[in-house]
């Protein structure tokens, strides 16, 4: 049932989600991390639903960074086999949504069998037209700025390219996802404050929610307490009130006509 204070005209496009608390979650009741990365799984499916369930088009999940790769290995690799046990067990959820599955990051590092069972949900949902779930896997976002530069210095060095022309619309053309539109909502779970090396280029002007619920206590009325804080902000994009107002009238004119 959808919450009755949410506007639904008026529900973020594009969230994006770091899934901060799992290991800090079981060490606090005496488990191993393990436990908590886990009981997280929980919330991405309650998380997934709840958008769905609210018309969000796109959610990006920051599921494995790069900084994590320096993790103990058991706990990286555990990492590893959950995320292929999620895809294996949830893809025909995901299908039966016509959601389309989607990666940002450097997965060439991944495991031979996560990537595989990565691909392989990506080739599976390739054409569903549902929302799109993006998992940033082996991701950092100045790692993505670096590797959108080096691709951008080759397209230069071959003439594909004037670099005297390049404008930020031309620079974000290089990013991993170029046709995503930047989230509209940044949600951080953790009780942390900060945007640790996520879509530093994207979140210019996203609105930022921080959760002090870690990541496996964050389920469906956690997320609509995000969407009811996001409905109360004024996105002004640089511009004042009156302008935005000013905005707002002229675009309910036009569609009333």
């Amino acid at each position: 049932m959808a919450h009755p204070e949410i506007h639904p005209d008026r529900v973020p496009r594009h969230v994006a989600i770091i899934m901060d608390g799992n290991g800090r979650w079981a060490v606090e009741r005496g488990l191993e991390r393990n436990a908590g990365h886990r009981e997280g799984i929980e919330s991405v499916r309650a998380v997934i639903r709840a958008c769905r369930d609210y018309g969000v088009e796109i959610l990006t999940l920051y599921a494995f960074s790069i900084e994590n790769w320096n993790r103990p290995r058991g706990e990286v690799s555990e990492l590893m086999r959950l995320l292929e046990e999620y895809l294996e067990t949830e893809i025909d959820e995901v299908m039966e949504h016509g959601a389309r599955v989607r990666t940002i990051g450097r997965i060439d590092r991944l495991p031979p069998s996560t990537r595989r069972a990565v691909e392989g949900a990506i080739r599976r949902t390739a054409d569903n037209t549902g929302m799109q779930l993006v998992f940033a896997l082996s991701y950092g976002g100045r790692a993505e700025i670096v590797d959108a530069a080096r691709r951008l210095a080759r397209d230069a060095e071959l003439g594909k390219i004037d670099p005297e022309g390049l404008d930020e619309k031309a620079f974000a053309a290089y990013l991993y996802a170029p046709d995503l539109p930047d989230p509209d909502l940044l949600i951080r779970t953790g009780a942390e404050q900060r945007v640790s090396n996520f879509l530093l280029w994207q979140i210019a002007y996203t609105e930022l929610h921080l959760s002090d619920r870690m990541w496996p206590e964050f389920r469906r009325a956690e997320f609509e307490a995000a969407i009811l804080d996001y409905q109360r902000r004024e996105r002004r994009f640089g511009l004042t009130s009156e302008q935005v107002r000013q905005g707002d009238r002229s675009r309910e004119k036009r569609t009333t006509r």
